[in-house]
């Protein structure tokens, strides 16, 4: 196994690579499939060439034009010019009357999709493989500050790619640790533009959530999409319909639910038992996938399909999981990690780095100073990550409104204070 160690060399990993199809009958899905797609494009662009479609659908000249010329056989297309080998063409009264017949089923026109046997093949090839050590931890979490014993509770969580429960108060930093984990990894996976199950299509690659990484190897199927692992968050909008396939009335097409979409990478699921959902009802839905490692999706029409889950599910919640979820379910989640207030020294060197990184100075005595007025101003006797930053923002954001150079004195740390502090805190 190669150590995790955050570099920017990219070499697509070996576990999985797929060549493109020289041949028609080397396609892993229906013929139909392809021109049903082939089809729809040209009535949707109402002219073609083959160069153009075989860069839309990502298949190579080759397979395209095989295709092309069985639809021409049937009189479906009528060729209007040619240079070279490319055959320019639009489409026949009886094309157009074929794809109005069967317009209502789907209108998809993107890139074609590889089998599901494909992508389970895929996912399983890519598990992650690179080792977790604390020096590659560490890199992760260079911009944070945080202390020795938390990051070798952390490491062998993150080690066992298993789920994991992050939880503390709010503000203690929960986020920052979960959206960093990915640094981690230094290789990269392949990810379907779609899929197709039973004849039906289900979009995969979200260029809105997959970060792709360019300079793929020419030689790779251009229906993969080269990308970093995966890090999908849902917070409390996250309900039991969004983890199901959505169909999509105006294309016809499905969008995959976010865990098929973090499938390689993470699914983070922040301020969990904040959901408009009671936290059971979610917790029953992943106790198969979180066990087997396989999920099960329904198409529009009942037909069930089974999906790999070969993903760490990251649950961060300011609740106490005991109180979430029975111990049946807690066994499934092998690693708990508590996520606590701040250490004093550490909260001095988190605003310390933060002046730093602002080219902004203060006296000495502004650490304790900003230490007490926490405490005051929140009522509690503990401190939490967030405070400085959340502070400091303030500050520059008065000073901005105000037109003046920021300062951090006892004066601007008072009123931002008072600004970011509720008053029943601070009366409390």
């Amino acid at each position: 196994m190669q150590e995790a160690i955050g570099d920017q060399s990219e070499v697509l990993k070996p576990g999985f690579f797929s060549a493109p199809p020289l041949q028609l009958d080397h396609l892993d899905i229906p013929d139909w499939v392809v021109a049903d797609i082939i089809l729809r494009w040209v009535y949707t662009k109402g002219k073609a060439d083959l160069v153009s479609l075989s860069r839309s659908l990502k298949l190579l000249f080759p397979v395209v034009n095989a295709m092309f010329q069985k639809l021409r056989q049937q009189q479906l297309f009528e060729v209007t010019g040619m240079v070279g080998n490319n055959y320019f063409f639009t489409m026949t009264a009886a094309g157009r009357d074929m794809v109005e017949k069967r317009f209502n089923l789907s209108r998809y026109i993107g890139p074609v999709p590889v089998s599901l046997q494909s992508y389970t093949q895929a996912v399983k090839a890519q598990r992650p493989t690179s080792r977790v050590t604390r020096r590659s931890l560490k890199r992760a979490l260079s911009d944070l500050v945080l202390s020795e014993r938390f990051l070798d509770q952390l490491g062998p969580a993150i080690a066992s790619q298993s789920s994991l429960f992050l939880y503390g108060p709010t503000g203690s930093g929960k986020t920052s640790i979960a959206s960093r984990l990915p640094r981690i990894y230094d290789d990269i996976v392949v990810i379907p533009h779609a899929v197709e199950v039973d004849g039906q299509i289900i979009l995969v690659f979200d260029p809105t959530v997959h970060e792709r990484v360019e300079g793929a190897p020419p030689d790779l199927d251009p229906r993969w999409v080269p990308c970093r692992r995966p890090f999908i968050t849902v917070g409390g909008e996250l309900d039991l319909t969004m983890l199901e396939l959505h169909r999509d009335e105006l294309s016809g097409t499905y969008v995959a639910p976010p865990q098929m979409k973090a499938n390689n990478g993470i699914f983070f699921i922040d301020d969990f038992g904040r959901q408009i959902i009671r936290p059971e009802h979610l917790l029953n839905r992943w106790i198969v996938p979180l066990d087997r490692r396989v999920d099960y999706l329904t198409l529009a029409y009942g037909v069930k399909f089974q999906i790999p889950f070969e993903l760490m599910v990251i649950f961060a919640t300011n609740l106490d999981p005991g109180k979430l979820a029975d111990d049946a379910f807690l066994r499934r989640i092998r690693n708990k990690v508590l996520v606590g207030p701040i250490e004093p020294s550490d909260f001095d060197r988190v605003f310390r780095r933060l002046l730093r990184e602002r080219n902004l100075h203060c006296e000495p005595d502004m650490f304790e100073f900003l230490r007490k007025l926490c405490i005051a101003h929140s009522g509690r006797k503990d401190l939490r990550a967030c405070y400085p930053l959340d502070i400091l923002n303030i500050v520059i954001s008065i000073s901005e409104y105000e037109e003046q150079p920021a300062e951090i004195n006892r004066n601007s740390l008072q009123r931002a204070a008072a600004l970011y502090f509720s008053r029943r805190a601070t009366e409390n």
